[in-house]
């Protein structure tokens, strides 16, 4: 056996792969740290703005003991506070950069900081890091895009507010400009009510209880299901602008709402047949319904929005507490909803059924309808306005029932989630965003609230933020 022999140089090499110590490869300062610091670091972090009494603009700076520690210990990265804070838990107050401004870090750019540091934290003589915008992605873009239409359109609905009391509501209708397309709002007062069944209720599940009070604020809710002639507006963004050249429209409106994303092409007829000219619009994601709502806010300059679970089971009952709002035996539902015996199959044009005590149509049965919410379980708390914002794309929920359905699954109390199954025949990679092929059964109406939120509460109203697994 030949022997072996290990040379200083050798052993230095083999730890330096281990330890990270300097006979790793070195960490370029100008490539690898500086621009981490400008991108992340720099608006907090300079002259002037040294929040924390911490600066990273120049090496000095860098090396002083701040309130929290010395920023930079050369050779010492579990004693600088520039590595430490990157490393703790996402949710602690004291992340760095903070989970709002992008935090934490990516894995690699935490090793390079801290492979620099144990290296000796190299900083060239006179170099100052200067504050420099971050790359913004294509999907950045948008979202910021977003955010400046809502602004948009909320200065356009302060303008014209023109009810600011509940006793000033009326029923109205509005012809959505550029078209001769009409829609009706009926007033829905203000009260509380006793939200989900009881166990006894025939067709209960689990999910609807346990029942617990809820206090609703002053809405409109529409008359009828948006139909077809609504939606495709939206939906058919240059067919929409045709229509512009024959009717009276705002040319305003029409450029804060032309800045809008709008669903992509369909690559099916998504009417399936069963009518457009007064039918319901069908297969739509809830993402969808929730833009139409902001397009339409921005065409009208008033507040449009899908309604909360909540709100959207007070308006069906309509005062009343009972399985269906016209009593507890499903005999009577084929007087005001189509579902499962008399719908032959297909939803039927909207408003032909008798209407609730509020004047609402097609609330039990023909779709079931988006609401805002994630389909969660109950609380036994009582409640005032409650919303349960979506944090994953699946299930959002919806509610009434469809010309699918049995009568129980038609009640007022009756929930349903949204499932990825609703698109399991959509060809595009990755699934579309805008619509749900294989849900037939869903539809929505729109909610007007008396009282308008701020800008930054109306992007939350309008995008769930989780469209993407929609």
């Amino acid at each position: 056996m030949k022997p072996f022999y290990l040379t200083i140089g050798t052993l230095s090499l083999a730890l330096g792969a281990f330890t990270g110590s300097p006979s790793a490869a070195a960490v370029d300062f100008a490539k690898d740290i500086q621009p981490i610091i400008e991108e992340q670091c720099i608006t907090c972090h300079r002259e002037g703005h040294a929040k924390g009494d911490v600066r990273l603009d120049t090496k000095a700076a860098a090396l002083t003991t701040s309130e929290k520690g010395q920023c930079i210990i050369p050779g010492k990265p579990g004693k600088s506070t520039f590595y430490t804070t990157l490393i703790i838990p996402a949710d602690d107050e004291g992340l760095m950069p903070p989970k709002a401004k992008g935090g934490p870090l990516p894995k690699e750019k935490i090793a390079l900081i801290k492979q620099w540091i144990e290296q000796g934290a190299a900083w060239p003589d006179g170099v100052v890091c200067k504050q420099k915008a971050k790359a913004v992605s294509a999907e950045d873009a948008a979202a910021e895009k977003a955010v400046a239409t809502t602004k948009d359109i909320y200065t356009r609905i302060m303008a014209k507010l023109d009810v600011k009391d509940a006793a000033q509501m009326k029923e109205y209708s509005v012809t959505i400009p550029g078209s001769d397309v009409a829609f009706t709002m009926v007033p829905i007062p203000g009260g509380e009510f006793t939200m989900g069944s009881p166990d006894g209720e025939a067709g209960h599940k689990k999910d609807e209880g346990p029942q617990h009070s809820v206090k609703i604020s002053p809405f409109w809710m529409e008359k009828c299901l948006v139909t077809w002639n609504e939606y495709e507006l939206f939906m058919l963004q240059e067919e929409e602008k045709k229509t512009r050249t024959a009717h009276k429209t705002d040319a305003e409106a029409d450029k804060v709402a032309d800045t809008m994303a709008r669903p992509s092409q369909p690559y099916v007829d998504m009417t399936f047949g069963m009518g457009r000219d007064g039918f319901p619009a069908i297969s739509m994601t809830q993402h969808a319904a929730s833009q139409y709502c902001k397009w339409l806010s921005a065409k009208t300059g008033q507040y449009y929005r899908l309604p909360t679970e909540a709100e959207w089971e007070y308006a069906c009952r309509a005062g009343t507490k009972t399985a269906y709002f016209f009593g507890d035996d499903p005999s009577k539902l084929g007087d005001y909803g189509w579902y499962a015996k008399n719908s032959g199959g297909a939803t039927k044009k909207v408003g032909l059924k008798k209407p609730n005590p509020w004047g609402l149509y097609d609330m039990h049965g023909m779709l079931w309808e988006w609401t805002l919410d994630q389909l969660s379980p109950y609380s036994k708390d009582a409640q005032t306005d409650p919303w349960v914002k979506p944090t994953k794309p699946y299930p959002h929920a919806t509610r009434g029932g469809s010309w699918q359905n049995e009568a129980d699954r038609c009640r007022a109390a009756a929930r349903n989630g949204s499932d990825p199954v609703w698109k399991v025949q959509d060809p595009q990679l990755p699934k579309s965003i805008w619509y749900h092929t294989d849900a037939q059964f869903v539809g929505f109406r729109i909610v007007r609230p008396l009282t308008v939120p701020s800008p930054e509460e109306l992007q939350h109203f309008w995008h769930s933020g989780v469209e993407k697994g929609d």
